[in-house]
């Protein structure tokens, strides 16, 4: 509908220019025809140009352009009969020969009469009024000052809710002063708090009957705001302030009160800390009875149970004992078993070892003799060769003195050796100082030797 109603706003003003134009344009074409003939009315030939080109100058449209102007006016006196009211606002109509009119305009389309009905617009949202309690605050807000009845000043911060009820918007123009906000609710909360304040006591609105404070004053400012179409939805009492002096004294008031509670609360805590102990004892005691009755029939029970058991237990104990007999009298022929195998077997194992002895004696003194005659034959052996090599006996020795000892057989006689007087010299020399020193280290025998290297043969 706002399209609707800015075209139809387009339409007519485009008429009215349009209009407009067109006179403008014909006296702009007349103007300039009359000025091109007054500049060629004095040049040769101009009689004959101007009955050629004479013709008539064409009249200013003025009815075309009034029609274009009737025209436009319809769609723009259409356009101001179309009224839209927006979301949270109501109006209402205020007409220039009635005043207002009665009826309020919700949201939505509305046609009015053009030219001749205003629309005025309120706002039908919810809106608060705030005041403070010192001037310390922001400075738009009102300060609210109330009088106790001790005479001191007391600071309040109050807000309230309220909105203006659309079906009454009538009156409200009519009556109130505008706006609302500042000229009718203000004076009238700032009132009722003064009103009500100085039946209470500082002390009492401050604490104890702050609610009470609060709701007398919500009650009466809705009852004042409903004649007037103003609907208050709620009244807050934010925060007082007290004065500076009477703050400190309150305070210290106040921690008196406190300790005093906490004392007396403690002295609770205590009396019920008694009341809980002797609690406790007379408990314990039932149960220290209790549990005495309970060990006595325990014992009770105990006996009559033993009693009764006794009567099965005798033949059971009688039976072990009878048992117990006769697992003595098996671990002792049992025992007796065991002996009597245990000697024939140390028996057995002397035995054993006895023939064991024999048969190693047998087989020590069959290795002797056997040993014996191989030591006898192999001593012929030896003796045989020593007799055929004499010289071979020298060797052995001279083996047995050091192990640095170079030794080489050469024959005795020299025949066909070219050294035979240097070797044999040599031979003389060295034996005879070698002998000399391995007798002096070794004086060991040959026989000695030879006794020696048999034992070493033997296994």
């Amino acid at each position: 509908m706002l399209a609707l109603k800015y075209l139809l706003t387009i339409l007519g003003v485009g008429l009215f220019g349009s209009s407009g134009i067109l006179v403008a344009y014909d006296i702009y074409i007349a103007a300039r025809l009359r000025w091109l003939l007054e500049q060629t009315s004095g040049e040769p030939g101009t009689e004959a140009v101007q009955r050629k080109t004479a013709r008539p100058f064409g009249p200013v449209r003025w009815r075309l352009a009034l029609q274009l102007a009737a025209v436009g006016i319809v769609p723009v006196l259409l356009a101001l009969s179309i009224v839209v009211v927006p979301d949270g606002t109501a109006g209402i109509r205020v007409s220039q020969l009635s005043g207002v009119r009665p009826g309020t305009l919700y949201p939505g389309v509305h046609l009015v009469t053009p030219l001749v009905d205003d629309v005025v617009l309120y706002d039908t949202r919810e809106q608060v009024y705030t005041t403070s309690a010192n001037a310390g605050n922001k400075a738009s807000t009102e300060v609210l000052t109330v009088q106790a009845r001790e005479g001191l000043n007391l600071g309040l911060a109050v807000s309230v809710r309220y909105r203006i009820d659309p079906s009454k918007l009538s009156s409200i123009h009519q009556n109130l002063p505008q706006p609302v906000g500042e000229q009718v609710v203000a004076p009238v909360v700032s009132s009722t708090y003064r009103q009500l304040a100085p039946n209470y006591v500082t002390r009492e609105i401050f604490a104890v009957k702050r609610e009470e404070l609060r709701t007398q004053a919500a009650d009466m400012i809705k009852t004042r705001l409903a004649s007037d179409g103003i609907v208050v939805r709620e009244v807050l009492l934010r925060d007082i302030q007290l004065p500076a002096e009477y703050a400190k004294g309150l305070e210290g008031l106040l921690l008196k009160e406190q300790e005093n509670e906490r004392l007396g609360t403690e002295q609770d805590i205590k009396l019920k800390e008694v009341k809980i102990a002797e609690l406790e004892a007379d408990a314990q005691k039932a149960r220290d009875v209790k549990q005495a009755e309970a060990q006595a029939q325990v014992r009770v029970l105990q006996a009559k149970a033993e009693a009764d058991a006794m009567q099965y237990t005798l033949p059971l104990k009688q039976k072990q004992i009878e048992q117990t007999k006769l697992e003595a009298q098996a671990r002792k022929e049992s025992t007796l078993q065991n002996a009597e195998a245990a000697a024939q077997a140390k028996i057995i194992d002397s035995k054993a070892e006895l023939e064991r002895q024999h048969n190693l004696s047998e087989a020590e003194a069959n290795r002797i003799r056997v040993t014996a005659a191989a030591d006898s034959e192999r001593m012929k052996y030896e003796a045989a060769v020593l007799k055929q090599n004499p010289m071979l006996i020298q060797k052995i020795i001279a083996e047995r003195l050091s192990d640095k000892l170079q030794i080489m057989m050469v024959p005795i006689d020299g025949k066909n050796f070219f050294a035979s007087d240097v070797m044999r010299s040599a031979f003389q020399g060295g034996m005879g100082a070698s002998s000399s020193e391995d007798d002096s280290q070794n004086p060991a025998p040959v026989a000695t030797a030879a006794a020696q290297r048999k034992g070493n043969k033997r296994p």
